[in-house]
Protein backbone atom coordinates (compact mmCIF):
# COMPACT_ATOMS: atom_id res chain seq x y z
CA UNK A 1 0.00 0.00 0.00
CA UNK A 2 2.76 2.78 0.60
CA UNK A 3 3.95 1.75 -2.57
CA UNK A 4 0.55 2.70 -4.26
CA UNK A 5 0.33 5.92 -2.60
CA UNK A 6 4.29 7.16 -2.78
CA UNK A 7 3.58 5.88 -7.10
CA UNK A 8 0.34 7.62 -7.17
CA UNK A 9 1.68 11.29 -5.57
CA UNK A 10 4.70 10.79 -8.34
CA UNK A 11 1.97 10.52 -11.14
CA UNK A 12 0.44 13.14 -9.75
CA UNK A 13 3.52 15.72 -9.54
CA UNK A 14 4.51 14.58 -13.07
CA UNK A 15 1.32 14.91 -14.70
CA UNK A 16 1.50 18.73 -13.33
CA UNK A 17 4.34 19.28 -14.57
CA UNK A 18 3.95 17.81 -17.64
CA UNK A 19 0.42 19.63 -18.11
CA UNK A 20 2.57 23.12 -17.50
CA UNK A 21 4.87 22.30 -19.67
CA UNK A 22 3.08 21.55 -22.52
CA UNK A 23 0.46 24.39 -21.97
CA UNK A 24 3.42 26.68 -21.96
CA UNK A 25 4.23 25.19 -25.27
CA UNK A 26 0.71 25.48 -26.74
CA UNK A 27 -0.11 28.90 -25.66
CA UNK A 28 2.40 29.96 -27.70
CA UNK A 29 0.78 29.00 -31.13
CA UNK A 30 -1.96 31.08 -32.71
CA UNK A 31 -5.43 30.59 -32.54
CA UNK A 32 -6.01 29.81 -35.55
CA UNK A 33 -3.69 26.48 -35.50
CA UNK A 34 -6.39 26.07 -32.89
CA UNK A 35 -8.21 22.62 -33.45
CA UNK A 36 -6.39 22.09 -36.17
CA UNK A 37 -3.74 18.64 -36.99
CA UNK A 38 -1.38 21.50 -37.86
CA UNK A 39 -1.08 22.35 -34.28
CA UNK A 40 -0.09 19.20 -33.22
CA UNK A 41 2.62 19.39 -36.03
CA UNK A 42 4.06 22.47 -34.82
CA UNK A 43 4.27 21.53 -30.91
CA UNK A 44 5.68 18.05 -31.92
CA UNK A 45 8.71 20.20 -33.31
CA UNK A 46 8.71 22.00 -29.60
CA UNK A 47 10.97 20.78 -27.47
CA UNK A 48 9.20 22.19 -24.11
CA UNK A 49 6.58 20.46 -25.31
CA UNK A 50 8.34 17.43 -26.05
CA UNK A 51 9.33 17.34 -22.67
CA UNK A 52 5.85 17.76 -21.08
CA UNK A 53 5.29 14.41 -23.08
CA UNK A 54 8.12 12.67 -21.88
CA UNK A 55 6.93 13.52 -18.29
CA UNK A 56 3.28 12.39 -19.17
CA UNK A 57 4.14 9.04 -20.58
CA UNK A 58 6.67 8.60 -17.28
CA UNK A 59 3.21 9.82 -14.93
CA UNK A 60 1.77 6.42 -16.77
CA UNK A 61 4.44 4.37 -15.79
CA UNK A 62 3.78 5.68 -12.06
CA UNK A 63 0.06 5.13 -12.06
CA UNK A 64 0.72 1.59 -13.36
CA UNK A 65 3.00 1.18 -10.74
CA UNK A 66 0.79 2.68 -8.31
CA UNK A 67 -2.59 0.26 -9.45
CA UNK A 68 0.02 -2.95 -9.08
CA UNK A 69 -0.07 -2.44 -5.46
CA UNK A 70 -3.47 -0.76 -4.80
CA UNK A 71 -6.99 -0.20 -5.95
CA UNK A 72 -8.24 2.27 -8.62
CA UNK A 73 -10.19 4.04 -5.83
CA UNK A 74 -7.30 4.93 -3.84
CA UNK A 75 -5.05 5.66 -6.95
CA UNK A 76 -7.10 8.30 -8.87
CA UNK A 77 -8.21 10.20 -5.91
CA UNK A 78 -4.27 10.69 -5.24
CA UNK A 79 -3.09 11.32 -8.53
CA UNK A 80 -6.18 13.97 -8.64
CA UNK A 81 -3.67 16.17 -6.49
CA UNK A 82 -2.08 17.38 -9.24
CA UNK A 83 -4.31 20.29 -9.46
CA UNK A 84 -2.81 21.65 -6.22
CA UNK A 85 0.77 21.06 -7.81
CA UNK A 86 -0.13 22.66 -11.60
CA UNK A 87 -1.69 25.86 -11.32
CA UNK A 88 0.36 26.64 -8.46
CA UNK A 89 3.21 25.83 -10.41
CA UNK A 90 2.04 27.84 -13.57
CA UNK A 91 1.46 30.65 -11.38
CA UNK A 92 4.81 30.91 -10.10
CA UNK A 93 6.57 30.24 -14.00
CA UNK A 94 4.59 33.25 -14.47
CA UNK A 95 5.94 35.67 -11.41
CA UNK A 96 2.58 35.94 -10.48
CA UNK A 97 1.00 34.49 -7.28
CA UNK A 98 -2.38 33.27 -6.89
CA UNK A 99 -4.22 35.24 -3.89
CA UNK A 100 -6.89 33.40 -1.40
CA UNK A 101 -9.72 33.02 -4.41
CA UNK A 102 -7.55 31.28 -6.43
CA UNK A 103 -6.40 28.64 -3.59
CA UNK A 104 -10.01 28.18 -2.75
CA UNK A 105 -11.08 27.35 -6.44
CA UNK A 106 -8.00 25.13 -6.72
CA UNK A 107 -8.48 22.94 -3.20
CA UNK A 108 -12.06 23.04 -4.03
CA UNK A 109 -11.99 21.06 -7.35
CA UNK A 110 -9.56 18.55 -5.82
CA UNK A 111 -11.27 18.39 -2.84
CA UNK A 112 -14.65 17.89 -4.60
CA UNK A 113 -13.09 15.06 -7.06
CA UNK A 114 -11.77 13.40 -4.41
CA UNK A 115 -14.66 12.66 -2.43
CA UNK A 116 -16.72 11.87 -5.30
CA UNK A 117 -14.32 9.35 -6.62
CA UNK A 118 -13.77 7.74 -2.77
CA UNK A 119 -17.69 7.79 -1.80
CA UNK A 120 -18.61 6.38 -5.17
CA UNK A 121 -15.69 3.99 -5.68
CA UNK A 122 -16.96 2.35 -8.64
CA UNK A 123 -15.64 -1.70 -9.85
CA UNK A 124 -16.87 -4.13 -11.64
CA UNK A 125 -18.03 -4.48 -15.00
CA UNK A 126 -17.92 -6.46 -18.42
CA UNK A 127 -16.65 -4.28 -21.32
CA UNK A 128 -16.58 -7.80 -23.35
CA UNK A 129 -20.76 -7.91 -23.40
CA UNK A 130 -21.47 -4.52 -24.61
CA UNK A 131 -23.58 -4.77 -28.06
CA UNK A 132 -23.29 -2.23 -31.01
CA UNK A 133 -26.62 -0.63 -30.02
CA UNK A 134 -25.07 0.31 -26.34
CA UNK A 135 -21.92 1.66 -28.54
CA UNK A 136 -23.83 3.54 -30.54
CA UNK A 137 -25.30 5.54 -28.39
CA UNK A 138 -22.24 6.14 -26.44
CA UNK A 139 -20.45 7.23 -29.15
CA UNK A 140 -23.40 9.25 -30.58
CA UNK A 141 -24.28 11.24 -27.06
CA UNK A 142 -20.48 11.75 -26.95
CA UNK A 143 -20.08 13.17 -30.53
CA UNK A 144 -23.24 15.41 -29.40
CA UNK A 145 -21.40 16.75 -26.34
CA UNK A 146 -17.95 17.49 -28.16
CA UNK A 147 -20.38 19.65 -30.79
CA UNK A 148 -21.96 21.30 -28.28
CA UNK A 149 -18.84 22.56 -25.86
CA UNK A 150 -17.04 23.78 -29.10
CA UNK A 151 -20.19 25.77 -30.04
CA UNK A 152 -20.18 27.16 -26.63
CA UNK A 153 -16.11 27.31 -26.96
CA UNK A 154 -17.14 30.11 -29.95
CA UNK A 155 -19.68 31.93 -28.31
CA UNK A 156 -16.86 32.52 -25.32
CA UNK A 157 -13.85 34.23 -24.50
CA UNK A 158 -10.51 34.04 -22.14
CA UNK A 159 -10.87 30.77 -19.66
CA UNK A 160 -14.44 30.49 -20.17
CA UNK A 161 -13.27 29.26 -24.12
CA UNK A 162 -10.48 26.75 -22.83
CA UNK A 163 -13.14 25.47 -20.15
CA UNK A 164 -15.28 24.97 -23.10
CA UNK A 165 -12.31 22.91 -24.94
CA UNK A 166 -11.62 21.17 -22.32
CA UNK A 167 -15.46 19.76 -21.69
CA UNK A 168 -14.46 18.52 -25.33
CA UNK A 169 -11.69 16.77 -24.71
CA UNK A 170 -12.13 15.52 -21.24
CA UNK A 171 -16.16 13.85 -22.98
CA UNK A 172 -13.35 12.40 -25.53
CA UNK A 173 -11.01 10.79 -23.05
CA UNK A 174 -13.86 9.38 -20.56
CA UNK A 175 -15.03 7.36 -23.88
CA UNK A 176 -11.18 6.72 -24.75
CA UNK A 177 -10.74 5.10 -21.26
CA UNK A 178 -14.06 2.82 -21.77
CA UNK A 179 -12.29 1.89 -24.88
CA UNK A 180 -9.04 1.04 -23.88
CA UNK A 181 -10.91 -0.91 -20.57
CA UNK A 182 -12.67 -2.73 -23.61
CA UNK A 183 -9.46 -3.40 -25.96
CA UNK A 184 -8.00 -4.28 -22.77
CA UNK A 185 -10.56 -7.09 -22.22
CA UNK A 186 -10.27 -8.16 -25.84
CA UNK A 187 -6.09 -8.88 -25.23
CA UNK A 188 -7.19 -11.22 -22.46
CA UNK A 189 -8.38 -13.74 -25.39
CA UNK A 190 -5.18 -12.84 -27.75
CA UNK A 191 -3.64 -10.42 -29.93
CA UNK A 192 -5.50 -11.42 -32.96
CA UNK A 193 -8.81 -11.47 -31.39
CA UNK A 194 -8.46 -7.82 -30.35
CA UNK A 195 -6.76 -6.59 -33.77
CA UNK A 196 -10.31 -8.35 -34.84
CA UNK A 197 -11.97 -5.25 -33.00
CA UNK A 198 -12.96 -1.79 -33.98
CA UNK A 199 -12.76 -0.82 -30.90
CA UNK A 200 -9.08 -1.14 -30.49
CA UNK A 201 -8.87 1.59 -33.75
CA UNK A 202 -11.64 3.99 -32.05
CA UNK A 203 -9.13 3.80 -29.29
CA UNK A 204 -6.38 4.62 -31.57
CA UNK A 205 -9.09 7.34 -33.24
CA UNK A 206 -10.05 8.71 -29.60
CA UNK A 207 -6.85 9.29 -28.18
CA UNK A 208 -5.36 11.34 -31.13
CA UNK A 209 -8.72 13.59 -31.04
CA UNK A 210 -8.64 13.55 -27.54
CA UNK A 211 -4.28 14.74 -27.62
CA UNK A 212 -5.41 17.74 -29.91
CA UNK A 213 -8.83 18.96 -27.72
CA UNK A 214 -6.81 18.86 -24.78
CA UNK A 215 -3.55 20.73 -26.70
CA UNK A 216 -6.40 23.29 -27.79
CA UNK A 217 -7.61 23.65 -24.64
CA UNK A 218 -4.10 24.35 -23.08
CA UNK A 219 -3.90 27.17 -26.26
CA UNK A 220 -6.97 28.83 -25.50
CA UNK A 221 -6.72 29.65 -21.50
CA UNK A 222 -4.53 29.18 -18.41
CA UNK A 223 -4.06 25.89 -17.51
CA UNK A 224 -6.32 26.70 -14.00
CA UNK A 225 -9.57 26.81 -16.60
CA UNK A 226 -8.65 23.66 -18.65
CA UNK A 227 -6.75 20.90 -16.32
CA UNK A 228 -9.15 21.76 -14.09
CA UNK A 229 -12.45 20.89 -15.92
CA UNK A 230 -9.89 17.86 -18.23
CA UNK A 231 -9.75 16.27 -14.65
CA UNK A 232 -13.56 16.58 -13.47
CA UNK A 233 -15.22 15.64 -16.84
CA UNK A 234 -13.03 12.43 -17.98
CA UNK A 235 -13.64 10.12 -15.05
CA UNK A 236 -17.31 11.69 -14.58
CA UNK A 237 -17.82 10.37 -18.38
CA UNK A 238 -15.65 7.12 -17.58
CA UNK A 239 -17.77 6.16 -14.81
CA UNK A 240 -21.19 7.27 -16.37
CA UNK A 241 -20.17 5.00 -19.34
CA UNK A 242 -19.18 2.33 -17.13
CA UNK A 243 -22.15 2.12 -15.13
CA UNK A 244 -24.71 2.53 -17.98
CA UNK A 245 -23.12 0.43 -20.22
CA UNK A 246 -20.47 -2.09 -18.64
CA UNK A 247 -22.41 -2.85 -15.60
CA UNK A 248 -20.27 -1.27 -13.61
CA UNK A 249 -21.38 -0.60 -9.92
CA UNK A 250 -21.30 2.92 -7.63
CA UNK A 251 -21.96 2.99 -4.26
CA UNK A 252 -25.38 4.76 -3.60
CA UNK A 253 -28.00 5.74 -0.89
CA UNK A 254 -27.25 8.03 2.26
CA UNK A 255 -25.03 9.52 3.08
CA UNK A 256 -22.75 8.27 -0.07
CA UNK A 257 -24.93 9.75 -2.90
CA UNK A 258 -25.12 12.93 -0.96
CA UNK A 259 -21.16 12.66 -0.16
CA UNK A 260 -20.81 12.39 -4.04
CA UNK A 261 -23.48 15.26 -5.53
CA UNK A 262 -21.32 17.20 -2.94
CA UNK A 263 -18.20 16.74 -4.45
CA UNK A 264 -19.14 17.55 -7.79
CA UNK A 265 -20.76 20.26 -6.54
CA UNK A 266 -18.27 21.77 -5.00
CA UNK A 267 -15.75 20.93 -7.55
CA UNK A 268 -17.96 22.84 -10.16
CA UNK A 269 -18.21 25.67 -8.05
CA UNK A 270 -13.96 25.88 -7.99
CA UNK A 271 -14.18 25.22 -11.72
CA UNK A 272 -16.47 28.79 -12.20
CA UNK A 273 -14.38 30.68 -9.04
CA UNK A 274 -11.07 29.82 -11.12
CA UNK A 275 -12.62 31.09 -14.44
CA UNK A 276 -13.99 34.10 -13.55
CA UNK A 277 -10.90 35.61 -11.68
CA UNK A 278 -8.68 38.03 -13.32
CA UNK A 279 -5.38 36.83 -11.85
CA UNK A 280 -6.44 33.64 -13.98
CA UNK A 281 -7.34 35.04 -16.98
CA UNK A 282 -4.21 37.48 -16.98
CA UNK A 283 -1.97 34.05 -16.76
CA UNK A 284 -3.01 33.81 -20.32
CA UNK A 285 -0.50 34.77 -22.92
CA UNK A 286 2.47 35.73 -20.11
CA UNK A 287 5.77 34.87 -20.58
CA UNK A 288 8.23 34.97 -16.96
CA UNK A 289 9.08 38.75 -18.32
CA UNK A 290 5.77 39.62 -19.33
CA UNK A 291 2.82 39.51 -21.57
CA UNK A 292 4.22 37.77 -24.89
Amino acid sequence: MPIAVLASLAAGVCFAVAGVLQQRAAAARPDEEALSPRLLGRLARDPLWRRGIALAVLAYGFQSLALAFGPLSLVQPLIVAELVFAVPLSARLHRMRLGPREWCGTCAVAVGLVLALVSARPHGGRPGAVGPLSWLLVLGGTGVLVCCALTVARLVSGPWRASAVALAAGAVMGVQSVLLAATVDRLRHGLPYALAAWQTYALVVASVGGLLLIQSAFQQGPLAASMTVLDAVEPLVAVTVGTAVFGETVRTGWPVGAVTAAGLALAAAGIAVLDSSPLIAALHGRGPDGPL
